[in-house]
């Protein structure tokens, strides 16, 4: 897909968000379900990069979520570090992290970094709720309360401000967001696509499967600590359900839903399934038993996700381009 068009999409979907505030502000469910709509919006897209673009089948992007939000939680309430600059931390933490998993992924491909990254996930609530996670502070089986939230020029962005909080996180994914279109039509989204298609043709290209897999884990570790920092302020507790199988799959059927590797379908993909996820919350334990319903009828219907609908009913405005840039 061209810039252009994923501008125009990112626009159009990030507008509506945006605006809808002045409308719902008085209903702190909609308030809470437009906030994650945000954060898990960027979360999802950064696995859509490594895994939809990139081609790197990694499993991990939860618990570099979790990190992010530890990390942050620890600096500031164990560390006294101002929660802003925690929360950017954080993700310089989380980057180092995704960088030192990425290492062994190198010579490794398909399903085999899929079970090294998931292994990963795996082992992170185990340390954190022993004796080692104790020791810096993760607060062991009861996590950590009371996490303090964010201040910018004396002004608290607690859960209970519900709207600037709301407008907070929304810069930061505009941000975020700008810099994923960024890179995918620069030469380095050029290079993840051609990694993705053959590491020998890249090769032959000058690209270098080393700098790239340990750049797009750098990258994505960085941008989903950020936003897991960003979200530990906001509720203002953590433990370690949010490494649960629930938002590993939940995060992934915003991918299926949305489209893999059709930025910035992953974007409408959280849109859809964060609001089906609360709306559906009364059903309990039948909740997920119909999303996940809803996404084999995507897979069998829609192979592209709602990206694809969309190309369907717009062609061929917005045909999708893999080309993302030349090569340097």
């Amino acid at each position: 897909m061209k810039a252009k068009s994923m501008i125009k999409i990112l626009a159009l979907t990030y507008g509506l968000i945006g605006i809808l505030p002045i409308f719902v502000s008085d209903s702190s469910i909609m308030m809470r379900i437009l906030t994650m709509i945000l954060i898990w919006s960027v979360v999802a897209s950064c696995w859509d990069l490594i895994m939809g673009y990139a081609g790197i089948f990694s499993f991990g992007q939860v618990a570099f979520y979790v990190i992010g939000a530890y990390s942050s939680a620890i600096l500031s309430v164990s560390w006294n570090v101002p929660p802003i600059i925690a929360v950017f931390m954080a993700g310089i933490i989380t980057a180092i992290i995704g960088v030192l998993v990425g290492l062994p992924c190198l010579k490794l491909a398909g399903p085999y970094i899929a079970l090294v990254t998931f292994a990963f996930q795996l082992a992170l609530e185990p340390f954190l709720k022993g004796p080692l996670g104790k020791a810096i502070g993760s607060g062991g089986s009861r996590g950590i309360i009371s996490v303090p939230p964010i201040e910018i020029f004396g002004y608290s962005f607690s859960s209970s401000e519900l709207v600037p909080f709301f407008y907070l996180a929304f810069i930061m994914t505009l941000i975020c967001s700008a810099i994923i279109v960024v890179i995918l039509k620069s030469h380095w989204g050029t290079a993840f696509l051609a990694l993705k298609d053959s590491e020998d043709f890249a090769a032959s290209l000058g690209v270098s499967a080393f700098k790239y897999k340990l750049l797009v884990f750098g990258i994505t570790s960085f941008i989903t600590g950020l936003f897991g920092a960003l979200y530990v302020h906001y509720v203002g507790i953590l433990s370690t359900r949010m490494l649960s199988m629930e938002v590993f799959t939940v995060l992934l059927i915003m991918i299926v839903v949305g489209g893999i590797g059709q930025y910035p379908g992953v974007v409408l993909g959280a849109m859809v399934t964060v609001t089906m996820n609360e709306l559906l919350r009364p059903m309990g334990i039948y909740r997920l038993l119909i999303m996940g319903g809803m996404v084999v009828v995507v897979v069998l219907l829609l192979p592209d996700g709602v990206t694809g609908l969309i190309r369907k009913f717009t062609a061929p405005k917005f045909r999708r381009k893999t080309g993302a840039g030349s090569l340097r």
